[in-house]
């Protein structure tokens, strides 16, 4: 049974469930995906997902659709005790192949159309999936493993929050995060103030919304929401290692984990509540926020072309 449910309209829905219902019993490592990448590393017992996107690296629905699948797979197969099911996954890592950005946040040119159309459902529905993702990230997909978010370039408003929502927040030294919602006058909406609260405190959390700052991951380092700071390239290096490291102690290590959760939960109905919040001050903005909402979206696209173009 998956740990979480979708609330996709029916035209995303549909063929997300027919995938599944043909790729039944194919090993998910062989599914082909196309925005995503997997590798799963048996002997050291790390599953690896890797965003890994064409256009704008950001939370589109079929971004989505794609990593809900790993998340089901995750929950229907590693939700057995340690000792009575496979144990060749103790620890997921969530990373990105884009270079130099690990997630740039919402889908801005959905939002924008959201609305101009006056369309609340459909901003509800976006916000909805992706808590509800959210508090799967946070809750280890009810499996009993570690979760880990590999950041090795920019991850800015959704991304940032994706990253989180995570056990371990891994980052190499030349990432940046942040939450930019600000300079179009909105807040990010989908577990930022919730993960940020619970690390660092309601004042801090509150002016690094309110100021929109990019930091470095030394500074982030510094505040303790960065856990781990690595140097730039030794990101998987320095999982596996940690990993390896970690075997012997893993069942403690997962257990500290698991009593954070008991003693600061994070429950979805605090996501839900927090991400309606979001979902209608998106309808008071005026045609002047939109606009810079779209112009962040061609600044992102522009950055991503010039990524794109060979080295001659």
């Amino acid at each position: 049974m998956a740990f979480h449910s979708r609330v996709l309209d029916g035209a995303v829905e549909k063929p997300v469930l027919a995938m599944q219902e043909r790729m039944l019993g194919v090993p998910i490592t062989d599914r082909n995906f196309r925005e995503i990448s997997l590798r799963h590393d048996k002997d050291d017992r790390i599953f690896w997902c890797f965003m890994d996107q064409t256009g704008r690296p950001s939370y589109t629905y079929s971004l989505g659709a794609e990593i809900q699948q790993v998340q089901d797979w995750i929950a229907n197969n590693y939700t057995m005790p340690a000792n009575g099911g496979p144990d060749d996954l103790r620890y997921f890592v969530c990373g990105s192949k884009t270079p130099g950005i690990y997630n740039l946040g919402g889908d801005l040119r959905h939002f924008a159309e959201c609305i101009r159309n006056r369309d609340l459902a459909a901003m509800r529905n976006y916000a909805e999936t992706c808590v509800r993702m959210q508090y799967a990230n946070a809750n280890s997909f009810g499996a009993p493993i570690i979760t880990m978010a590999l950041v090795q370039g920019d991850a800015l408003g959704g991304g940032f929050e994706h990253a989180l929502a995570f056990d371990i927040l891994v980052a190499e030294r030349s990432a940046r995060m942040g939450l930019p919602e600000i300079i179009f006058n909105l807040f990010p909406g989908m577990g930022a103030y919730s993960f940020l609260l619970r690390r660092v405190g309601r004042k801090i959390a509150e002016n690094f919304i309110l100021e929109g700052k990019i930091h470095s991951a030394e500074e982030l380092h510094e505040l303790g929401i960065v856990d781990i700071l690595v140097e730039d390239g030794q990101g998987e290096a320095a999982i596996i290692d940690y990993c390896q490291r970690g075997q012997a102690r893993f069942a403690a290590e997962r257990a500290v984990y698991l009593a954070r959760r008991v003693a600061s939960p994070v429950e979805l109905e605090e996501l839900l509540r927090i991400t309606n919040i979001w979902a209608e001050t998106a309808m008071t903005l005026s045609e002047a926020d939109v606009r810079k909402m779209e112009r962040l979206a061609d600044a992102q696209e522009r950055r991503i072309q010039r990524s794109l173009k060979p080295v001659t």
